[in-house]
């Protein structure tokens, strides 16, 4: 391969990553595959020593994803090289994910202990207890905007369920979910690989520091939620302490929500593309957890997963991967891998799927994801239930797409009924 067909595309790469391409990636990792199952990029951070790669094909990704010995999520822990969690952070503002550690940004043995203080929460027989009130929270939303015949799926549905679900287990009071939208949507939109727009910092802040209140209220007032239960656990000390406290609920507060909303807009408006998908989840309603995984597969909302670091020199699909590199799977593309999946790039709601890396893979997988499939299941059952004649209320063009760094959402969905 000459450097011309790669100058392109390294390009186009860093253009989808860093938020500022408003095209479809799904053509961009297309080339990528074709260039190999692991490409080598410039480094999406600056000042960062070490070569960058993408991996863009599946069975490389898994390997990455699984190899924590080889492969870490601390960048911190490889001799020199800084934390990428402390690029552009404001060192006095309260610990959230975003700038200290959580369950994201380290390896064992503190990620699993980090993550059994929070696994009894989400084991699949809980999360199943929760879809009768996942229903109600459901039905509750459409009743407000059946009369009208419209409505803006991403605000008036796709957004408020999951946060209600995740406020309602945590025990975040109903009044706060307008203010924790708009930091969240700030963070989501404001942060890429490497960028961080103006006032981003700002909202981390105020997250944060609502957050510290709210432990302060629950140490005052404790209740049957899940923050109450973690601040329990802190107060026995020796396995959480104060900063991770907070980090964990800023954690189970963003990645609760946002991820599964941009999964119910997206793979609404992904129906709404293919209306014999449509027509057939419509007629038979048995399809609809088969469809929330062909709906993840085909465009699930992480792009990336978190940056891998390699801990020792490595050779991975015929590249030399050097001790400190950053390594970056690309889900979307691994998720549309040819060697994989029979025609990969269309949407088949009846397709059997081994497996999937929409919530990642290895220890770091998503914790959520039980939670997000039956939310998944109960949005789009109840909407082709209560919805049937959905369709866009506005030309297909004119939908609008944020591309950014951990998730891919729409701005809104117009729809009529």
């Amino acid at each position: 391969m000459n450097n011309s067909d790669q100058n392109l595309p390294e390009k186009s790469i860093l253009d989808v990553f860093s938020g500022e391409s408003g095209e479809s990636p799904f053509p961009i990792f297309v080339k990528m595959r074709t260039m190999g199952a692991v490409i080598p990029i410039p480094s999406p951070i600056s000042g960062m020593d070490g070569q960058a790669w993408m991996v863009t094909r599946m069975e490389e990704a898994m390997q990455v994803l699984k190899d924590h010995a080889r492969f870490t999520v601390d960048g911190g822990s490889i001799n020199g090289n800084s934390d990428i969690r402390q690029k552009n952070a404001d060192p006095s503002a309260p610990p959230t994910f975003l700038n200290a550690k959580s369950m994201l940004s380290v390896d064992e043995p503190d990620h699993r202990r980090l993550r059994r203080l929070v696994s009894k929460a989400f084991t699949p027989k809980y999360m199943e207890s929760l879809r009768p009130r996942v229903q109600e929270i459901a039905d509750e939303l459409l009743d407000q905007v059946q009369d009208k015949g419209e409505m803006d799926l991403v605000k008036d549905y796709a957004y408020p369920l999951p946060i209600n679900v995740i406020s309602h287990m945590l025990g975040v009071p109903q009044t706060d979910q307008v203010r924790i939208r708009g930091w969240s949507e700030a963070i989501a939109h404001g942060l890429g690989l490497g960028r961080q727009d103006p006032g981003v910092a700002e909202r981390i802040r105020a997250f944060g520091e609502y957050i510290v209140q709210l432990v302060a209220d629950k140490r005052q007032h404790p209740a049957d939620d899940l923050i109450s239960q973690l601040v329990a656990i802190e107060e026995e000390g020796d396995r959480l302490d104060e900063a991770e406290l907070i980090s964990m609920i800023s954690l189970l507060i963003f990645a609760g929500h946002e991820t599964t909303s941009n999964l119910i807009a997206t793979g609404t408006l992904m129906l709404l593309d293919h209306p014999e998908q449509l027509e057939m989840a419509k007629a038979d309603h048995s399809l609809v957890p088969a469809a929330v995984e062909e709906l993840l597969r085909f465009n699930g909302p992480a792009t990336i997963a978190g940056p891998r670091f390699a801990t020792e020199d490595i050779e991975l699909a015929g590249q030399q991967i050097k001790k400190g590199d950053m390594v970056i799977p690309v889900l979307k593309s691994t998720n549309r891998d040819e060697l994989q999946f029979t025609d990969p790039e269309g949407l088949d709601i009846t397709r059997t799927i081994k497996r999937h890396l929409a919530f990642g893979h290895g220890i770091h997988m998503c914790l959520g994801a039980p939670l997000a499939r039956v939310e998944g299941d109960v949005a789009f059952s109840t909407l082709l239930r209560r919805m049937p004649n959905l369709r866009l209320s506005v030309p297909r063009e004119n939908v609008n797409w944020h591309f950014m760094l951990s998730s891919q959402g729409l701005t809104s969905l117009p729809v009529a009924f």
